[in-house]
């Protein structure tokens, strides 16, 4: 799990698309958001959740960077908030 978390404090990205997903955690439901967000009917573990989310998250980037017009910057603020949150959830290594 600590390798999940080192993936995602190396995270570079722009910073306003950082910026507007801070702002937004505060907001986030687990419950309702992963479950859109993830299109299940439950939503997964943390550590689960996580990989999902930033492959996910991979991907739009991808489309973003490519300049292609199906880039949706509100859907990948969604997922930045998504993936800071259940990062959060995540037990720290040498942690109690």
């Amino acid at each position: 799990m600590s390798d999940l978390l080192s993936l995602v404090s190396e995270l570079r990205r722009p910073r306003l698309l950082i910026r507007a997903a801070r702002a937004g955690l505060a907001e986030y439901n687990r419950t309702r958001d992963l479950k859109r967000l993830m299109r299940t009917a439950e939503a997964p573990a943390p550590d689960r959740a996580l990989s999902v989310l930033m492959a996910e998250e991979e991907r739009i980037e991808a489309t973003r960077r490519s300049g292609d017009a199906s880039y949706s910057f509100l859907r990948h603020i969604d997922v930045l908030i998504a993936m800071m949150a259940e990062a959060r959830l995540l037990p720290r290594p040498g942690g109690v």
